[in-house]
């Protein structure tokens, strides 16, 4: 069946993907949801195409195990700094009961907090209790639709009919589970990179540049996976901009950082972009096109560059432009109510969402480069969280909802850092000859906005 999925993954792209050795089964993880089985097709997909990338003639062995895999889709739940773990949710985070059902209120930024409040009539400092109690008298459709309207984020608990029979689950459904396309009039050669042929470096993605433009899980954990087989990776925050501090820290691996404002400072952007091969954004649909910086402004840039997209719900239909955070869309596509009893929602035992359509993001990432190096032209990949909950109730459900949490023994290494001592999950997925691993630390915004290396462009 895994096998089967990651062949499927890569003719849905165009790519030809080298077989994947699996060791372990479903259950993995406490769920009735296969969650052991899609990350070991994520990680799988995102492994074996860049054993393609490396060695396109003869590509190496590629192995996966499932515990390892599963694991990794928890590793902010392993993350630990001198010893402590994460605490990564707000107070007023969580889901809380409404007149008819359940609603869930991500407030982990303070504009997201603000704006929950503005919705439910409550002042600066409320309480979790004065939340409760809102919420309580109010239907969780008429929560959800209010913090929407202020620019915040909450989802109503649907069971997985209610998801199916709307609107946006239809435009969803429609779209490929990774969208790969040619992005329009960037037919024929790739650009002046000289880069278009298998890497010289020791490791899989040597000479590959990406920039991450990303904060929440998914695209982090999409360009900390290329930083794992050797891609430069260069973080681009900014000060103005709210961030997780621990889940920033625990998805920079690999990565240099820096900071760019892009309302005061776009051309430093564009000379990044200019020597890019690979762009990951998790904006929501259209922000930074509205700023010169979509897909088709990028190809303009940098011809034969990679644009990865992250959504919550999709670029299409009533929520295209709607925030969501994996947490939320658990609950609007039935997960959360079905992982449950139905009374009460019960989330994944893992970010699923977000680390699966991560790994989807990287697996893109690189079939594209593959599809550049075959045929030229600049490239557009697209993944949504929705669409990666959709997958993953297409593949069907097991007797895991009593079994315990997989042991990270083996899993786990350690590393100094400007933040303290690192415990983290090693990055899964093995190609022979290569281990993934990180090569440095975390940093957060202290590099300058420049690659580390040359161009190598004549």
């Amino acid at each position: 069946m895994i096998g089967e999925l990651i062949r499927e993954l890569g003719e849905g792209v165009g790519v030809a993907l080298p077989d994947v050795r699996v060791t372990g089964a479903d259950p993995v993880l406490p769920s009735v949801f296969r969650v052991g089985t899609a990350a070991t097709v994520c990680v799988g997909a995102a492994t074996a195409a860049v054993a393609a990338y490396w060695r396109p003639a003869d590509p190496p062995e590629v192995l996966v195990d499932m515990r390892h895999a599963a694991v990794a889709f928890q590793s902010e739940r392993h993350f630990q700094v001198d010893g402590e773990h994460l605490d990564v949710w707000a107070p007023l985070s969580g889901d809380h009961r409404t007149r008819d059902g359940w609603v869930r209120l991500h407030c982990n930024f303070a504009h997201h907090r603000d704006a929950a409040l503005r919705a439910l009539e409550l002042p600066a400092g409320a309480t979790v209790e004065d939340v409760a109690r809102a919420c309580e008298s109010r239907t969780a459709l008429d929560v959800e639709e209010a913090v929407t309207r202020e620019g915040g984020g909450a989802a109503a608990m649907r069971s997985r009919a209610e998801w199916l029979a709307h609107p946006q689950a239809r435009v969803v459904a429609e779209r490929p589970l990774v969208a790969l396309t040619r992005l329009p009039g960037t037919s024929g050669a790739a650009g002046p990179s000289g880069r278009d042929e298998p890497p010289k470096g020791e490791r899989p993605l040597s000479g590959v540049r990406v920039l991450d433009l990303t904060r929440v899980i998914a695209g982090p954990v999409a360009a900390r996976t290329l930083a794992a087989h050797g891609a430069e990776v260069l973080r681009v925050g900014a000060a103005h901009l709210p961030e997780v501090p621990g889940l920033v820290v625990e998805t920079a691996f690999g990565k240099r950082s820096c900071h760019i404002d892009i309302r005061s400072e776009p051309e430093a952007l564009r000379d990044l972009v200019r020597e890019a091969d690979v762009v990951i954004q998790a904006y929501r649909p259209g922000a930074l096109a509205a700023r010169g910086f979509g897909p088709a402004d990028l190809a303009a840039l940098r011809p034969g560059i990679v644009c990865v997209d992250i959504s919550a719900y999709g670029s299409r239909g009533l929520w295209g432009d709607r925030r969501g955070f994996d947490s939320l869309v658990q609950m609007a596509c039935g997960i959360a109510h079905e992982n449950g009893d139905g009374s009460r929602p019960a989330p994944l035992p893992a970010q699923a969402l977000d680390h699966g359509s991560g790994f989807l993001a990287a697996f893109g990432a690189v079939a594209a480069l593959l599809r550049r190096r075959a045929e030229g032209g600049s490239w557009h990949v697209e993944v949504g969280l929705a669409r990666t909950a959709g997958w993953l109730d297409d593949l069907g459900r097991v007797d895991g909802a009593g079994i315990p949490q997989p042991s990270a023994d083996g899993l786990l290494a350690t590393m100094p850092s400007a933040f303290g001592a690192l415990t983290y999950v090693r990055p899964p997925g093995l190609i022979e000859g290569a281990e993934p691993h990180w090569s440095s630390p975390p940093r957060r915004g202290e590099h300058r906005a420049e690659w580390a290396t040359a161009t190598g462009r004549g």
